[in-house]
């Protein structure tokens, strides 16, 4: 067993930048592979890292959840799925290796039968595909689940690997909806599997654009210098979605924009950006300085002022009429829950100090995309007069996240003609026409780098329970004090989000 764990391919030259990292002998088990995040994400993701040939001969997919399905139903729909959204090209001997190792469990979570099934089969999978005892337990459920699911492999011996392998746990976001329920959770889960066998998915954290941050501040010279409170006037980060909760409302009411945004995927692209150079490239190291400015970030004194939660009305989007968000089915009419959120935080080091970060997200809004947009300074002493640079704004630098993933430079240049006009022009950089190859999805990244037991791109504990102690006061006075705003669906979000920004002589940018 432990030769098979410790595989080396005796032909590959680690020199060789040319040949993928390739997952040695393992398995996947996901809960609740009937959900969405399953069929549209986990299973083509799971093919198309088998058809990029990242996966080994004999890796198994098995699926658990509530329904009363054979193997062969279990492999219909994972076909259906795949098929339906796969990123790469459908192909049958590819489709053919990975159906070999399917399996389906059929139970509840609480199902003592249905866990011991799972051992025999995971046993089983070890003799027939050579999965080698390594395993990994993707928990694609809510959040309420995670203890349930976590004991019963405890119990059932299914957490344990055997002398020479490993066993992982996959678990999706929310994590906990403050820092006392993320605490228990953690508890919960460390008491059966070690810290360095949780991996918590972030999906932006797989995106190329996002790990692309890290390639542009520390590969170049041209940007670090003047990353920094010298050069740099304030930060935005936006994610804004232009879908409402489409029949969402028993997950998200209660839960809000701040909680399923900022608290995870926002507050990570700030500690990309604002993070000083790691030592290396390995988890600890990356976890070790995003960890020195999440103890650094300052809330504002008056969060009243610098912060900002709404609800989308009626409106129109795409050229058709969407309803409000109490008006959807399933949410409370007298609901506060935010679909829009704006914060504005500071980092109280040598880097930023005096620098703002504003962080929004909002459903129902222009268009989707995310990006974070480094505004720069303006030069401190222009010969020009003003009317030659009344259309000239502020550099900046612009991440494109999604969903044309990219980055883009926007400087002043002098108008063609003969007198001295000035104007923003934009430098661009695009994935799709700078590379061949397409971006992979993020959740291929993800799964592959937890069979190779690669954390870097996973949040850890600390970083989870920080996340949560820097929202927490600002959803705390959001109970205490009045009810949301409001802005009408298909918009950029209310106008008090915009008064937050012009109260410091700034405005949002328009993506």
């Amino acid at each position: 067993m432990s030769e098979i764990s410790g595989w080396v391919n005796p032909l590959q030259d680690p020199q060789d930048r040319r040949l993928p990292r390739v997952a040695g002998p393992s398995g996947l088990v996901i809960f609740g592979v009937t959900g969405d995040l399953s069929r549209k994400k986990l299973m083509p993701a799971v093919y198309d890292l088998a058809g990029r040939g990242l996966l080994p001969p004999g890796f198994s997919l098995v699926g658990f959840a509530r329904r009363d399905w054979a193997d062969e139903d279990f492999a219909q729909v994972v076909h259906d799925a795949v098929r339906e959204h796969a990123r790469t090209p459908f192909r049958e001997e590819v489709w053919q290796q990975l159906a070999k190792g399917m399996r389906f469990i059929p139970g509840d979570f609480a199902d003592d039968v249905a866990f011991d099934r799972l051992k025999s089969t995971v046993e089983d999978l070890d003799k027939a595909q050579g999965t080698g005892g390594n395993f990994a337990f993707y928990l694609s459920v809510p959040p309420k689940f995670f203890p349930t699911v976590v004991q019963q492999l405890k119990k059932h011996g299914l957490s344990r690997a055997p002398e020479g392998s490993w066993r992982r746990a996959v678990i999706e976001k929310p994590f906990g909806h403050d820092l006392a329920s993320a605490e228990e959770l953690n508890q919960v889960v460390h008491e059966v599997f070690a810290p360095d066998e949780v991996f918590r998915i972030d999906h932006y954290l797989g995106k190329e654009t996002v790990q692309n941050i890290l390639a542009l501040r520390f590969a170049n010279t041209l940007f670090e210098p003047i990353w920094n409170r010298s050069y740099v006037d304030h930060v935005q980060i936006t994610m804004a979605e232009d879908i409402g909760i489409g029949g969402r409302a028993g997950y998200y009411d209660g839960i809000g924009a701040a909680r399923d945004v900022i608290q995870n995927h926002l507050l990570q692209l700030l500690a990309l950006t604002a993070m000083e150079e790691p030592a290396s490239f390995d988890a600890e190291s990356l976890v070790t300085e995003k960890l020195k400015v999440f103890k650094a970030v300052r809330l504002p004194d008056d969060l009243g002022r610098s912060t900002v939660r709404a609800q989308y009305t009626a409106g129109w989007q795409g050229g058709e009429k969407a309803v409000g968000y109490l008006q959807e089915e399933g949410t409370d009419p007298r609901s506060k829950t935010d679909t829009y959120a704006a914060v504005k935080l500071e980092i109280d080091n040598r880097r930023w100090a005096g620098v703002p970060f504003y962080l929004r997200t909002g459903k129902r809004l222009g268009r989707r995309v995310t990006e974070i947009a480094v505004v720069f300074q303006r030069a401190p002493h222009s010969p020009f007069d003003s009317t030659a640079t009344e259309e000239l704004g502020q550099n900046a630098l612009v991440i494109r996240v999604q969903p044309d993933e990219g980055v883009t430079m926007r400087f002043g240049s002098k108008v063609p003609g003969t007198s001295m006009e000035l104007r923003d022009v934009t430098m661009d950089f695009a994935y799709g026409e700078s590379f061949t190859e397409s971006s992979p999805e993020a959740y291929e990244r993800l799964i592959l780098d937890v069979l190779l037991g690669d954390a870097n791109l996973f949040p850890r504990t600390e970083e989870v329970e920080l996340s949560w102690k820097i929202l927490d006061p600002i959803e705390a006075y959001w109970d205490r004090n009045g009810k949301p705003a409001q802005y009408a669906a298909g918009t950029w979000g209310p106008a008090e989000a915009d008064e937050m920004l012009a109260r410091d002589g700034r405005s949002w940018r328009r993506p």
